[in-house]
C-alpha cells in the first residue's frame, strides 16, 4: 500500500505534467513566417525583441495575436530584396479587385475575425504599408509604431467592430506626386486608411509629419464611408487631419481631439441625412488651423469645441464650402469658442439651408493680411429664411469687420447678438430676446492622447 507521500508525490507530477508552460519568444523571422503558417484561432505569437525583415507579407488568420516585447524592441521591416511596386500606386480606393495587396508588411486573411497586434515596431520605407485587411471584424491594433510607408500605414476595405488605440503614426500617408518616376496622379494615402468602415472606434494615437516636400500632404485618418464610428482622444499633428468625403456616412463622432490640420466632410449636395438625424457630431475638440472644417455635409452638428488661430494664420475660413450642388441642410454650430478667425467663419460657396449658428463666442483681431472680408459669407441663392444667427458673443478687436459679405445674407435671421466694433450693423435688425448670448458657461474639456491638453475657455495648458 502506497504511503501518502508517494501519492502525493505521484498527484504532483501528474499536476505538473497538466501544465502548460508559456512558449519561449519567436526569435527569428523563419520561425515567425512558419508559427504563422500553422497558427489556430487563439494562437498567441509572441515576438521576443530584435529585428524581423520579412521577404513577403506576413498572412494572419482568425483569431491569431501578432504580440512583440514592445515599440522599439520588436521590429517588422522589410528585407532589402523587397520592395512594393510604384507602379500600383495609387490604388483605386474603392475597387478593391484591383487593390495591389503584395506591398504590406502583414496581410490579415480576407474576412478575419479578431486579428490582433499589439506592442511593435513597423516600419518602411520600401513597401506600400504596414498592415492591409479586407472583410474583417473585430480587428483590434495597439501600442504599435507606424513610421515611414509609401502609401497608408494602415489599409483596410469593409471592416466591422475594428478598435485601433495607443499608436503612433509617422510619415504613414505619403502622396503620390505627378512628375515623379514611374508615377502617376497626385492621391494621398493616410496613416489609417478605412474604406467602408462600422461599429468601431480610434482613439490615443498620435499622427506626425515630419516630411516638408513642398505640396506635400498628409492625412491622419482618410476614410471613404464609415457608420457608427467614433474617432476621439487622438492628437493629429498633419496638415489634413481626418477626410470623410463623397460617401454616405452616418454617426460619426469626433471628439476630443487636437487637431493642428482640416476635418473634411465634403458630400455633393450634402448627402443623405440617417435616420439618427447625424452624419457628423463634432464637439469638444482643440482645432488649430484657421481651415478647420471643409463641408458641406447635410446632418452635422459642431458644438463646445475651441478653435484658437494665430492672427498670422489668416489664410483660410474656419467652414469652408467650394462645391456648387444646392444642400439643404441641415447643420447646426453652437457653444464654440472661436479666437482669430482668418478669413471667416464659415464660407458655402454653394447654396445651403437650415443653417443654426448660435451661442458661439468669437473673437478677432488685427490678423497679419489683415482680414476685412465678412465673418460670414453665404451664396446669395440660399434659402435664408432658414438660416439664424442668434445669441452669439462677437467682438472685433482692432480692425473693425462686417458680420455678412453680401446684402443677400442678411435676410436671414439675425437676432440678439452682442455685437463689438462689427461695421455692418445697419443691414439687420439683430432685434433682443431677453436670452444671454453666449455659451452660457465655461466650454471645459480635456483632449488629445489621454487627455494630454487642457482647455478652459480661451486658456490651453498641457496636463
Amino acid at each position: 500500500m502506497k504511503s501518502f507521500f508517494q501519492i502525493l508525490l505521484v498527484l504532483s507530477i501528474l499536476f505538473l505534467l497538466s501544465v502548460k508552460l508559456p512558449a519561449a519568444p519567436i526569435m527569428t523571422t523563419a520561425d515567425l513566417v512558419a508559427a504563422a503558417e500553422k497558427a489556430l484561432p487563439g494562437t498567441l505569437l509572441e515576438l521576443g525583441p530584435g529585428t524581423f525583415s520579412l521577404a513577403q507579407p506576413l498572412r494572419l488568420n482568425s483569431g491569431v495575436t501578432l504580440q512583440g516585447a514592445g515599440i522599439g524592441k520588436t521590429i517588422l521591416t522589410h528585407a532589402p530584396e523587397w520592395r512594393g511596386r510604384t507602379d500600383t500606386l495609387p490604388d483605386p480606393e474603392t475597387n478593391q479587385a484591383k487593390f495591389d495587396r503584395s506591398g504590406y508588411l502583414i496581410h490579415l486573411a480576407d474576412k478575419a475575425m479578431d486579428v490582433g497586434l499589439a506592442h511593435l515596431t513597423l516600419t518602411g520605407p520600401g513597401v506600400h504599408g504596414a498592415i492591409f485587411g479586407s472583410g474583417n471584424t473585430g480587428v483590434k491594433l495597439n501600442d504599435l509604431h507606424i513610421e515611414d510607408f509609401q502609401y497608408a500605414g494602415i489599409r483596410s476595405y469593409s471592416w466591422k467592430g475594428a478598435k485601433i488605440h495607443d499608436c503612433t503614426f509617422v510619415d504613414a500617408g505619403q502622396r503620390w506626386q505627378k512628375g515623379e518616376p514611374g508615377l502617376t496622379g497626385g492621391i494621398t494615402g493616410g496613416g489609417i486608411f478605412v474604406i467602408w468602415i462600422a461599429d468601431s472606434e480610434i482613439w490615443n494615437n498620435r499622427f506626425l509629419r515630419t516630411k516638408t516636400a513642398p505640396n506635400e500632404h498628409y492625412y491622419g485618418i482618410k476614410g471613404r464611408q464609415g457608420k457608427r464610428l467614433r474617432i476621439h482622444h487622438n492628437t493629429f499633428e498633419v496638415n489634413f487631419s481626418i477626410e470623410f468625403p463623397f460617401e454616405n456616412d452616418a454617426d460619426i463622432e469626433i471628439d476630443h481631439n487636437v487637431l493642428h490640420g482640416t476635418v473634411s466632410i465634403p458630400k455633393q449636395g450634402g448627402g443623405p441625412v440617417p435616420e439618427s438625424g447625424r452624419t457628423f457630431h463634432i464637439h469638444h475638440n482643440l482645432f488649430k488651423s484657421s481651415y478647420s472644417i471643409e463641408f458641406v455635409r447635410n446632418g452635422v452638428e459642431i458644438n463646445h469645441n475651441l478653435f484658437d488661430f494665430s492672427t498670422d494664420q489668416d489664410g483660410g475660413n474656419l467652414i469652408s464650402g467650394f462645391g456648387k450642388a444646392s444642400a439643404p441642410g441641415p447643420a447646426s454650430f453652437h457653444h464654440n469658442l472661436i479666437n482669430n478667425p482668418g478669413r471667416g467663419v464659415i464660407w458655402i460657396n454653394e447654396p445651403y439651408a437650415n443653417l443654426d449658428i448660435h451661442h458661439n463666442h468669437i473673437r478677432t483681431r488685427t490678423t497679419s493680411t489683415p482680414r476685412t472680408e465678412g465673418l460670414f459669407g453665404f451664396h446669395q441663392e440660399c434659402d435664408f429664411k432658414s438660416i439664424r444667427i442668434t445669441d452669439n458673443i462677437i467682438e472685433c478687436e482692432g480692425t473693425s469687420r462686417p458680420l455678412l459679405r453680401n446684402d443677400a445674407s442678411a435676410t436671414a435671421v439675425v437676432e440678439n447678438n452682442t455685437l463689438s466694433n462689427v461695421s455692418d450693423t445697419v443691414r439687420y435688425e439683430n432685434r433682443g430676446t431677453g436670452k444671454t448670448p453666449g455659451p452660457g458657461g465655461e466650454v471645459a474639456f480635456d483632449c488629445g492622447v489621454n487627455g494630454e491638453v487642457s482647455v478652459r475657455d480661451w486658456t490651453v495648458n498641457p496636463r
